[in-house]
């Protein structure tokens, strides 16, 4: 059984129920933004379908696909699980369980600026892998932040049904596009609607509480953003930190961001 819940409804562009100046840095990893999107999807969820949590014994929590580099979306959700687990721990019912649904390729293209086909035609080129015995006759909660044309939720609707998976699935979104006439671009306009730049970003990485993702580390990275002072100013530990998630997620093997990891990489090694 399918069941689905969204926090806000985008029927208007012009009238949005939620500030897109937070979420904008929310995408590119301000914790403050995050935690208030967090906790306020948790409230409208539970009190929509806390009922529906207690009457499970093991439910599994899956935030939506990463490889190294974890995703706006995945802070998004622990944020999320941690309300949700205040709540059943108040009913003396057992903790979420957490499963994770792996991906294996990357890519440089903005999702946020693509219609549907060539999202389908993108993320179908990718392989995702989930622990099927372990969704097998639970209630399996898969949480995203925004829901535009609903293709990566195709995607694990196709995972469960070919992998003839039994359980009860719940797709949960802090906002989704309803209106079928606004593009699928709208959600690049809310992605950089503060985030314009790299004074904006460096404004974002100065915090040292910054949940680092792979939108930020794209940005620095892409050979449209040529490094600069600002960025080779950061503290060595968040260029390291840079770099780290940068290799893990083979961004040194793609050609769009090996220029500008090079840059920050003898920056590190030789301070200039």
């Amino acid at each position: 059984m399918y069941h689905h819940y969204a926090l806000h409804h985008i029927e208007d562009d012009t009238q949005l129920s939620f500030d897109p100046a937070d979420y904008s840095k929310f995408k590119f990893g301000d914790p403050d933004a995050t935690g208030r999107f967090g906790k306020a999807l948790a409230e409208g969820f539970l009190k929509q379908y806390g009922h529906l949590l207690l009457e499970h014994h093991d439910i599994v929590f899956l935030p939506s696909p990463f490889n190294y580099i974890p995703t706006a979306s995945y802070y998004l959700s622990q944020r999320f699980k941690t309300e949700v687990n205040k709540f059943l721990h108040l009913r003396d019912k057992k903790a979420l369980l957490e499963s994770k649904i792996h991906r294996y390729k990357t890519y440089s293209e903005d999702y946020g600026n693509l219609n549907f086909e060539e999202r389908l035609n993108l993320i179908s080129t990718d392989t995702y892998h989930v622990d099927t015995r372990f969704l097998t006759n639970r209630l399996c909660i898969f949480l995203d932040d925004i829901k535009i044309t609903g293709s990566h939720e195709l995607v694990i609707r196709k995972i469960l049904q070919q992998n003839n998976i039994e359980g009860n699935f719940m797709f949960v979104y802090f906002a989704e596009l309803i209106n079928r006439q606004i593009s699928p671009t709208f959600e690049n306009y809310l992605n950089y609607y503060y985030v314009k730049g790299i004074p904006e970003i460096s404004n974002l990485l100065s915090r040292s509480d910054l949940q680092i993702n792979t939108r930020t580390i794209k940005f620095i990275l892409n050979e449209k953003n040529p490094i600069n002072s600002i960025i080779l100013d950061l503290p060595k530990h968040t260029l390291e930190k840079i770099t780290d998630y940068a290799i893990g997620n083979n961004y040194h093997l793609m050609d769009e961001y090996k220029s500008n990891l090079s840059q920050i990489i003898k920056h590190i090694n030789y301070g200039n």
